[in-house]
């Protein structure tokens, strides 16, 4: 196996369009084999001094794994087994507050999850893993995320609820207007487990989030022949603006990395202390994890 990282980044839609040389030097490139199967292709990279890893959430070769079907646990796994104690997703989103805009960015603060199927622990069986889930996201890479987008973008929002639909269909009007009611920003399908299965091996976990879309029900549906998963449902113009906005993700991602601490204050690091302090848990994190029905 490679060195070892410091952050992981999970990227998300449009990623396998992407040159990774965007965020760095690439120094190689990984696939880790874990208890949960093989993780994502990772390729490593150097960012100015910093070891980070790349991984490609929905495939290496267009969108061919959709959402309920990543191997989160894989992933996971893999960001930890290499060193990460960081990792920094993105999220291409539908808009449900209207006022955001195709293109913009939100740095999610809050999630409600409506996904039903998916697996949200390591730990089955086992007494542990109560973990608070407020926040949501890690402060301390919000905030780093928030400076770095400002610095290429006007249009960024410094917070937003997501709320995580289980797919792959596209939500109905009526269920986009219940969303609204609960205070949802935008609509997704991506940070449902990953958030809680960094929060669990005691990584930092944030999201950035670009405007891909309108949730359905808020504009009138348009006629488009543009290409890629959301491009097909957006007018030239904002298809345009769509491109543009993803084509800076690799600098806002390498760039709020290079503002990070190397020192984390922030109670991700203390995620599963009580467990230790109980004696439920030892140093190995390893040996925290259910493998058993993987």
């Amino acid at each position: 196996m490679l060195g070892k990282i410091e952050v992981m980044v999970i990227a998300g839609t449009e990623a396998y369009n992407l040159d990774f040389g965007g965020f760095g030097r690439v120094v190689g490139s990984t696939v880790v084999e874990t208890p949960f199967g093989k993780s994502a292709k990772v390729s490593l990279i150097d960012m100015n001094g910093i070891s980070a890893g790349v991984m490609s959430r929905h495939g290496e070769r267009g969108y061919s794994i959709s959402a309920p079907f990543v191997n989160y646990h894989a992933n996971i796994w893999a960001a930890k087994e290499l060193g990460a104690k960081r990792i920094i997703s993105w999220n291409g989103a539908g808009a449900i507050n209207r006022l955001l805009s195709v293109g913009d960015f939100v740095i999610l603060d809050d999630l409600i999850d409506m996904t039903r199927k998916r697996d949200y622990t390591f730990y089955p069986d086992r007494g542990y893993g109560f973990i608070r889930q407020n926040p949501v996201f890690c402060s301390e890479v919000r905030s780093a995320l928030y400076q770095a987008a400002s610095q290429f973008s006007p249009h960024v929002f410094r917070r937003g609820v997501y709320v995580c639909t289980e797919g792959p269909r596209l939500e109905t009007a009526s269920e986009i207007r219940v969303f609204d009611t609960w205070g949802a920003d935008v609509v997704g399908m991506t940070p449902v487990p990953e958030v809680y299965l960094a929060k669990e091996l005691e990584m930092c976990y944030a999201s950035i989030t670009y405007i891909s879309n309108y949730a359905e029900g808020l504009v009138k549906p348009q006629e488009s022949k543009q290409e890629g998963v959301f491009g097909s449902l957006l007018p030239a113009d904002e298809a345009a603006v769509l491109k543009e906005s993803v084509q800076l993700l690799p600098k806002i991602v390498s760039t709020a990395i290079s503002l990070l601490s190397e020192e984390r204050d922030c109670p991700c690091v203390t995620a599963m202390k009580k467990y230790r302090d109980r004696g439920d848990i030892g140093d190995d994190w390893h040996t925290w994890v259910n493998t058993e029905n993987s």
